[in-house]
């Protein structure tokens, strides 16, 4: 390519839970920062999108709370430090992500995101090339943790485009005083689609539409249900089926926001509506809603754009992967996707990743030491 890359061991995309979470454990087995390793030490990269420390925590809006955000779980060997529940996650959890990189000395190179992942020749036990927009790396290993928030998904509907009033996903919300007094149709099952439900109904006129009749189950959604739907998204992307959401898997548990919005009445599902006219939506029946803004909170999709030139992804509409690897590309594993798109699931994900780099690369000294010196 006529650029001369960089050699490292193992190059890991993304500083979210789970990037940082790898490279705590590849630390802890002994690898250093390319950036001043001395010879013969197994060296390691953290490549960052972002401008700034926090992952997709810095881009949440503010009125997500430190005390009903959904399943923020500590990084490995440093704990989440007390703060005030009625503080914005954004303001908080980017700091504590940042004293994480410091203390653990895990030199994150930002913002450089990382544009291919190609295989530099036909050899199998050979290295993977990473370009990114500043430098290329010629990586023996790749562990992927672009995680999904700069792909949210906008599923289509027919005069979409026509609509005058304001659309928006739930990646570019910000609060809900801006539709204050509006009516809003907010699309989703998911716990943003029923969180923002339960927050734009103290200022505006909400009417919430999803595809499906939710199931509602009575439990609430505890460690022991998100360890099921885990399971049940980790049999998914072992088929190299798309990972789907955790709602598909699980059902819809009773959140506070949903319980708070059955309370005040304005829980109320409408089925999808056939399509979208210039000022609000046509229902199945015939029948039109008026409408000043729609909100997608559809959920977001893998950022995995950049894996393309490894042409792994399968008919199923995924990239199969079992223990964080990928089936098709050993080189590669891929945490924060599918059942460790979890921050519980990502944590485990970085270690088990990292665990079998270890192995593979000690048995590699081992039989080239056999060779050299043969019983």
């Amino acid at each position: 390519m006529g650029v001369e890359a960089l050699p490292v061991d193992v190059v890991v995309t993304g500083a979210g839970q789970a990037g940082l979470s790898a490279a705590y454990h590849l630390k802890r087995r002994g690898f250093a920062p390319v950036d001043d390793a001395v010879a013969g030490t197994r060296t390691f990269v953290v490549l960052d999108a972002n401008a700034g420390p926090g992952g997709a925590w810095q881009h949440r809006w503010a009125s997500l709370r430190m005390g009903t955000v959904n399943g923020i779980h500590e990084l490995p060997g440093f704990p989440v430090p007390p703060a005030d529940p009625t503080a914005a996650s954004r303001d908080i959890l980017p700091d504590y992500f940042a004293e994480y990189e410091r203390q653990f000395d895990l030199r994150v190179h930002r913002t450089e995101p990382v544009r291919t992942i190609e295989r530099e020749d036909d050899d199998p036990h050979g290295r993977l090339r990473v370009q990114t927009e500043r430098a290329t790396y010629s990586a023996r290993y790749v562990i992927n943790a672009t995680g999904t928030w700069t792909k949210p998904f906008w599923p289509h509907y027919a005069g979409q485009e026509r609509f005058r009033g304001r659309q928006l996903h739930v990646a570019n919300y910000v609060s809900a005083d801006e539709f204050a007094g509006q009516r809003v149709v907010i699309v989703g099952a998911g716990v943003s689609a029923l969180q923002l439900l339960d927050e734009i109904s103290h200022v505006a006129d909400t009417f919430w539409v999803t595809r499906r009749e939710p199931e509602w189950i009575d439990d609430d959604f505890d460690i022991a249900a998100r360890v099921a739907a885990i399971a049940g998204v980790d049999e998914r992307v072992r088929q190299g089926l798309a990972p789907g959401s955790v709602i598909s898997v699980t059902g819809m548990h009773w959140t506070p926001w949903a319980r708070a919005a059955q309370a005040r009445g304005v829980l109320i599902r409408h089925p999808m509506f056939s399509s979208i006219e210039e000022n609000g939506v046509r229902m199945p029946d015939g029948s039109f809603v008026a409408a000043d803004a729609i909100l997608w909170a559809t959920g977001f999709r893998a950022a995995l754009d950049h894996l393309a030139p490894l042409r792994i992804r399968v008919p199923g509409g995924g990239i199969r992967v079992g223990d964080s690897r990928a089936t098709d590309e050993p080189r590669l594993f891929l945490i924060g996707y599918g059942p460790s798109a979890s921050t519980i699931g990502a944590n485990r994900a970085g270690r088990v990743a990292v665990s079998q780099i270890v192995s593979e690369m000690d048995a590699h000294i081992e039989e080239s030491a056999g060779a050299l010196h043969p019983a």
